[in-house]
């Protein structure tokens, strides 16, 4: 069956960002007096706040547990968004899966206003059809939600007409969980053992290479 459209996660994924997610990250838990080691911290990106901080401290209510998302977010927007740039062929990819004829759809953990300033970074606005991000979800990723909803937003289509673009294993299980097949990237820095483990069915590079090998990718056949 042929893929009818392309759901893209983001950070990492389109616009290189982890690293700085990992710093906001740790900014915010040290002004709770909390320190994590970097590596710890980037295993845990692709989560959204309601996964993340439960996972490093479980003992926090879920009060606090959003006003810690609520730091990252701020500190993250000041300090570090503006440098955030996309992945060399992002918009390309995008791009050509429009051309190809699917729909192209951006499935983010991150806020609103993250997903509305990639977009616009991005100069995607004409090339898609819907978007899904953290505030349209009760759950982040690796929770099916992101993608559940997305999928939602494409009248007609089921999860075999669809496929994820993700970096984390946090993409893969969620897209798993909706019976989602997906294809990773290796530009957020996970191993490929862990990205298969999490169901990836393909792993490129980066997007660049998967709009090189494109017609051979489960998302082009």
């Amino acid at each position: 069956m042929r893929v009818k459209a392309v759901l893209f996660d983001i950070d990492g994924t389109l616009v290189d960002s982890n690293d700085q997610h990992v710093l906001a990250w740790a900014a915010a838990f040290a002004e709770i007096g909390k320190t994590f080691d970097h590596e710890l911290l980037h295993d845990q990106i692709g989560k959204g706040a309601d996964m993340l901080v439960p996972t490093l401290l479980p003992g926090l209510d879920a009060a606090a547990v959003e006003e810690l998302g609520d730091r990252h977010g701020a500190i993250f927007k000041a300090r570090f968004l503006d440098a955030v740039r996309p992945f060399p062929r992002a918009r390309d990819l995008l791009a050509h899966v429009h051309a190809n004829g699917q729909q192209v759809v951006l499935a983010s953990s991150a806020s609103k206003s993250e997903l509305d300033h990639y977009l616009e970074l991005l100069d995607a606005h004409d090339l898609v059809v819907a978007t899904t991000s953290a505030d349209d979800v009760r759950h982040t990723k690796p929770a099916p939600d992101i993608f559940a909803t997305a999928l939602g937003k494409l009248d007609g289509m089921s999860a075999e007409d669809v496929i994820v673009v993700g970096d984390t294993p946090y993409d893969m299980k969620a897209a798993l969980a909706c019976g989602i097949a997906a294809v990773a990237v290796r530009s957020g820095k996970f191993a490929d053992q862990v990205l298969r483990e999490a169901g990836a069915v393909q792993i490129h590079d980066d997007v660049a290479a998967l709009l090189a090998d494109y017609a051979a990718s489960p998302a082009g056949r």
